[in-house]
């Protein structure tokens, strides 16, 4: 399977309708019924399913076996859903099915490439024909040997290569956040980081050609200090020495980041350090208060500059809707006055993220107890459109501005 290093494409046709095989290190997509009503089913190098388009829907499974479907209503906002266990394998088995039906008609002469495909592709659909149900819960199983639940990626790490270093998170605290509350922070040795990717390797096999990049895990790693980090990070580098892995990316919050100097991110640059991602959330003091988020705006201020000063990106995440109404105009305002004074520039990015409220939370039982009135969907758009408005940056010198929805986290 290593044979499969390039991007490569092969055309055919079945009942007169064009198909497209494409494979790419580290997986295979079959696009059927092209310039009709399209049915694209991507699969990774272990033939496990990865992502599906079906009936304008878009599907994605997780390493955990869970599915996450999404479409978009002419008009509408687009919508989301976790399908359930049994809806998932259904989808699964229909895609299986289809891919079986394909290679049944390819077989038969039925179907016809415009040339043949070589035998490295011919192993991965019997990889894929052979991933059914019982391989599926299987492989669901190994994966929570191999890695503690992930809560949460920046949307551009969704597909890089996670490598938990810690566990959990170093306060744990915020209102708004439910993703690490089930475990205590907990810095790794070198040793269990080493097998840690052995075992990550070792369970994604040739579908870690699928990922680029290293992010590494948890939700504040790079809180741990130099001394006990720079063998880890070498650890990593070690573990994953292929050129697809040698950028490293990781969450850092602002109270934590302030301890670390410009020349301690200089040396993790130099080990392939190149994004760090804060969670400022606010430029307000008193709604970081409300949200218990540790720390001061100014501490994530110094944070940045220190990390910009040692040649690192930032990602800065404002939480849109905090705070509801009582608190929407100074956070447009500090939020505004915050941002303004990090500099950001080509290389970073600013992500917006709405924020969403869960029964479990702290936040939401506090909100209710304080008579906090909610910002709807709406008004979380004007707020994104008033600090961006405030913020005004030169074409030539604007950060990346995304999107940031935690609704759409796929592992």
């Amino acid at each position: 399977m290593r044979a499969l290093t390039a991007y490569t494409s092969y055309w055919g046709t079945w009942n007169e309708r064009p198909f497209r095989v494409r494979v790419f290190p580290g997986g295979l997509t079959l696009s059927l019924d092209m310039h009709h009503k399209v049915r694209v089913y991507t699969y990774d190098a272990e033939g496990r399913p990865w992502t599906f388009l079906l009936g304008g829907k878009t599907y994605r499974r997780a390493l955990n076996g869970v599915m996450l479907v999404k479409w978009r209503e002419p008009g509408r906002p687009r919508e989301r859903r976790w399908l359930t266990p049994e809806e998932a394998r259904q989808v699964e088995a229909e895609a299986r099915k289809a891919v079986a039906d394909w290679v049944h008609a390819l077989k038969q002469g039925q179907a016809r490439t415009e040339e043949p495909l070589p035998p490295e592709v011919w192993r991965l659909l019997e990889r894929i024909l052979t991933f059914d149900e019982a391989r599926s819960r299987e492989d669901a199983k190994r994966y929570a040997q191999v890695y503690k639940p992930i809560g949460i990626l920046p949307p551009d790490q969704y597909l890089s290569v996670v490598v938990q270093i810690t566990e959990g998170c170093s306060f744990n605290t915020c209102t708004f956040c439910t993703f690490f509350r089930d475990r205590p922070f907990r810095i790794k040795r070198p040793d269990e980081v080493r097998e840690h990717i052995r075992a990550i390797r070792a369970y994604l096999g040739e579908g870690l050609y699928l990922r680029k990049r290293v992010f590494l895990g948890d939700a504040n790693a790079l809180v741990v200090p130099m001394s006990r980090l720079i063998p880890l990070v070498e650890e990593v580098r070690r573990g994953l020495p292929e050129p697809a892995f040698a950028e490293l990316y990781a969450f850092l919050d602002g109270f934590s980041g302030e301890k670390k100097q410009p020349e301690d991110y200089a040396a993790l640059r130099e080990r392939g350090l190149r994004r760090v991602y804060i969670g400022l959330e606010s430029g307000d003091p008193g709604l970081l208060r409300f949200l218990r988020k540790p720390g001061t705006p100014e501490d994530a201020l110094r944070a940045v500059q220190a990390m910009k000063a040692g040649g690192l990106a930032v990602g800065v995440i404002v939480l849109l809707g905090a705070g509801g109404h009582r608190f929407a105009q100074a956070h447009v305002q500090h939020t505004v006055e915050l941002v303004r004074a990090m500099d950001l520039g080509p290389e970073d990015i600013l992500y917006f993220s709405e924020l969403v409220v869960t029964p479990d939370m702290p936040y939401a039982r506090e909100a209710v107890r304080e008579g906090i009135r909610p910002l709807t969907p709406e008004e979380q758009q004007a707020q994104m459109q008033a600090i961006l408005s405030g913020l005004s940056y030169p074409r030539h010198a604007r950060p990346r501005i995304s999107k940031y929805d935690i609704r759409e986290f796929v592992y």
